[in-house]
């Protein structure tokens, strides 16, 4: 299989089937069938279809390895460490020191040497990813600036296609039974209208699966954008299908409450994305993430990637020549000037070109009043290179529900589960977190640090809230916003493989897990723990799916042997954050890690507390319990599938790291010293975790179990009374309860005062503009009134009047004409003769002569 050729072709079809799909249920969608019925089955195929073309991409993806593949095996078999724990006593990691060189060197990358925005001190051997990239239309040029629908295709892309494309697939062919309910008219009972009566409403059936539909072609399409330009569409449009979902139930206020709050809180996020992406245009100079290349293959214009981790830097970060140029306006100004008179500007620009390098790298020496030199230490265009970083993450801050942009998230549970699922799973918050994994060339240093701090607290914060959470699917919910806060947190500490490898774990098992939370509020009517329990004889497929689900994210396992998929990914992020820790002399650098070991512990608590509080135990309410049934065999059966992933997925055996270090992108690897507004820092390289693995995995085995264990004492042996330990940390317990009041909060100080500014700038425009409008009108009325008048009467009357007194005269003279000659003769005669006698009288004519 030609790759370059194929893929393009494999993973734009897989693309472009859900928007087909999409289009087909806009148009026809109420006649397929009896109120839309078939409208499941249009998306479900094409969906389908999309993963069958994904799948075959990945295939070939697999049978043809890398050219450089038998270079990186070693470093790949270092990469296989993070699936496999070392059975070893743990060693404590070796710190990085810049005389440890390893012998071999791969292809193009020359010994580490210093660099503006960092050292890399120990040198690791990385393969160069394989990538494929072009446009495939252009739709505008200008100038520089060129706007197309192209492709960035790497072993990242392939699997990311093949993930959301299988787990959506489940999704619908799921939600063809969860949603049936919109296939007649609903009454729906949480809206009350204004008579008292509950609201009747045509069902939706239809329009779901057409939401559903561009919803996966939006998420397809951020995967494979080829520029930030597409990356930007397409990141808007998938929260605006988020925005149709969750406010699915437009009529309830909660759910429009839900959409628009999860509307305008990315909006946020957004604003600072676009301030990145513009510091990348115009620095820069192009959208496209990889190079463009002739029909020969010659790069005929540098890439994002390329020019931010240039091949004759040693693939380490750098500040680009246009961002250094866009830093020192005044420089470059003063040399222009100075060639004022010469011909051309050639000359300025070979000076310019020749002085970037010291402007870059803090070494410019200029001279004082009295010639002597005075170094200029400033890093020209790196602060450009922060701000375009930390513009891209705060875009991911919002998507991904990342502290303090995480109050979306809970709220978005109004909309049907299954959008829930492919909400927290494969798409919307997804769309952060690899977000940041391909832009990672991109981040400096302090960016990452930045990045690991929000991950810590994002991880931290919603942990603890889900402790006290009653609603399933809002645990659920602050469940996905405490592992995206892990995946963050990891890369954030040099662990790009270990965040998306937990990134891809956690969308099985999560996406597993709402859909069983769905299958029991289908068969109980109610979102409330408190009302379940003892549901596991009467639904043990969605009770041991579940549990599954349960395990695979509380990192289940016997350790060193094997475990669920939960327990790879996240033993990983552990192990980073334990090297991170080790790197750094700094103190608080350590916290990353034990924020990580006791996440692992409260995760595994709190999960287990929801499968207690549902399937173990006695019934709590025994109307809920009688009327409690197994979900139809089309909603179990995807649980089923889903749940042998969440076992299986992170398994050696089927080497995902392996496939994901295919596409590390060049420079990464290596472990990164120093930095201009961090000096101290170190992120140690990613394959010097597998040093500390195996301390990693006791802890995070022994937290996990230990969550575990608390969990069973007090929900299931009930040797505790939660009541009673919630009511000895009341004022503790009040504050997770409700949710550290961050929507208090964000009430009082953000939307109040807005709440109040518009009300004042709303009465300013009633009384004051509006009153002022409404004179004027008024104004104009009466002397419209008063021209009105005059124009009726004088204007209009004396042309009336006019033209009835000719109309009275020519009737009157009407009898005059007769018609018969004589008469007509005779009155020229009397006329005549008339004329004559007044001649006679007025000019006293001597007509005798």
């Amino acid at each position: 299989m030609n790759l370059a050729s194929t893929l393009p072709v494999l993973l734009g079809l897989a693309w472009l089937l859900p928007l087909v799909s999409f289009a087909l249920i806009v148009f026809f969608g109420p006649r397929m069938g009896q109120h839309g019925r078939h409208a499941s089955t249009v998306a479900t195929a094409a969906i389908i279809g999309a993963f069958v073309l994904s799948l075959v991409a990945l295939i070939g993806w697999i049978a043809n390895p890398p050219e450089n593949a038998a270079e990186s095996k070693e470093a790949q078999a270092e990469a296989h460490a993070l699936t496999a724990p070392s059975k070893t006593a743990p060693a404590p990691i070796e710190k990085a020191a810049p005389e440890k060189t390893p012998a071999k060197t791969r292809p193009g990358v020359g010994p580490a040497v210093g660099g503006p925005v960092g050292e890399a001190v120990e040198e690791e051997r990385q393969a160069l990813p394989r990538t494929f990239s072009g446009d495939w239309y252009t739709l505008a040029q200008f100038g520089r600036l060129r706007l197309s629908i192209g492709y960035y295709i790497d072993a990242l892309t392939v699997f990311m296609f093949t993930m959301v494309t299988l787990i959506a697939s489940c999704i619908h062919v799921y939600a063809s039974g969860y949603m049936h309910d919109e296939l007649h008219d609903v009454t729906d009972h949480e809206v009350t209208l204004a008579d008292g009566q509950h609201l009747h409403r045509r069902g939706r059936y239809h329009r779901f699966f057409q939401y559903l539909s561009l919803f996966c072609f939006s998420m397809l399409g951020l995967v494979i954008a080829g520029n930030i330009f597409m990356v930007f569409v397409f990141w808007e449009l998938v929260g605006i299908c988020s925005y149709f979902l969750i406010g699915f139930y437009i009529e309830r206020r909660s759910a429009s409450t839900a959409a628009n709050k999860a509307f305008i809180v990315n909006r946020v996020g957004d604003f600072g994305m676009i301030i990145g992406l513009m510091a990348i245009w115009g620095g820069l100079g192009t959208f496209a993430f990889g190079d463009t290349r002739d029909a020969q293959g010659n790069v005929t214009a540098q890439g994002i990637f390329s020019l931010v981790r240039p091949a004759s830097n040693d693939y380490k970060l750098q500040p680009p020549d246009g961002l250094v140029r866009s830093a020192a306006p005044q420089l470059v100004s003063q040399i222009v000037l100075d060639h004022a008179g010469a011909p051309d500007l050639s000359n300025a620009n070979s000076e310019i070109d020749a002085e970037i390098g010291d402007w870059r790298a803090g070494k410019r020496v200029t001279t004082d009043e009295n010639g002597a030199a005075l170094p200029d230490p400033t890093h020209y265009g790196y602060l450009l290179l922060v701000v375009a970083g930390l513009g891209i993450f705060c875009g991911c801050v919002g998507k991904s529900a990342q502290f303090p942009l995480h109050v979306w998230l809970p709220d978005a549970m109004e909309g049907p589960t299954p959008v829930s699922a492919l909400v927290h799973s494969a798409t919307m918050v997804a769309a952060g977190v690899y977000l940041v994994g391909r832009f990672y060339p991109v981040f400096a240093p302090s960016v990452l640090l930045v990045i690991a701090i929000v991950g810590a607290i994002t991880l931290a914060l919603a942990a603890v809230i889900a402790i006290t959470a009653v609603d399933i699917k809002r645990v659920l919910a602050y469940s996905t916003i405490s592992q995206l806060g892990y995946m963050m947190l990891a890369m954030g500490v040099g662990g790009w493989l270990a965040g998306l490898f937990h990134l891809i774990t956690h969308a099985f098992f999560k996406s597993l897990l709402f859909l069983c939370s769905g299958s029991v509020i289908h068969a109980t009517h109610t979102n409330d723990m408190r009302l379940m329990g003892g549901l596991r004889k009467k639904m043990p497929w969605t009770a041991y799916t579940m549990l599954v689900g349960c395990l695979a994210i509380s990192g289940g396992a016997i350790p060193f042997l094997i475990g669920f998929s939960g327990y790879y990914s996240k033993d990983g992020i552990i192990a980073q954050a334990l090297s991170f820790k080790q790197a750094n002399s700094n103190p608080w650098c350590g916290s990353f890690y034990y924020v990580a070991v006791i996440g692992a512990a409260i995760t595994a608590f709190y999960m287990f507390r929801l499968w207690y509080m549902t399937f173990a135990g006695t019934p709590r309410d025994a109307h809920v319990h009688a009327h409690a049934h197994e979900s139809p065999k089309v909603m179990y059966v995807p649980l089923v599938i889903l749940a042998v992933f969440a076992l299986a997925i992170g398994w050696p055996i089927f080497g995902l790291p392996n496939l994901l270090e295919q596409a590390r992108p060049a420079g990464i690897l290596p472990t990164v010293t120093g930095g201009v507004f961090a000096p101290w820092l170190v992120h140690p390289s990613e394959h010097l975790s597998h040093h500390v693995h195996g301390t990693a995995t006791i802890w995070a085995t022994a937290a996990g179990f230990g969550g575990i264990l608390l969990a069973t004492i007090i929900y299931l042996w009930r040797m505790l009374d939660p009541a009673e330990v919630a009511g000895q940390f009341a004022p503790i317990y009040r504050l997770i309860w409700n949710k550290f009041y961050f929507d208090e909060l964000y009430q009082a100080v953000f939307v109040a005062p807005v709440m109040f500014i518009s009300r004042r700038v709303a009465d300013f425009d009633r009384t004051l503009i509006d009153r002022f409008i409404n004179w004027c009108a008024k104004a104009v009325r009466r002397v419209s009134s008063v021209d009105d008048a005059i124009d009726r009467w004088c204007v209009d009357g004396l042309v009336n009047f006019t033209a009835r007194w000719i109309h009275g005269a020519a009737v009157s003279m009407r009898g005059i004409e007769s018609g018969r000659l004589r008469q007509y003769v005779m009155w020229i005669v009397i006329g005549t003769v008339g004329l004559f006698v007044l001649a006679s009288f007025f000019w006293n004519v001597n007509w005798g002569g």
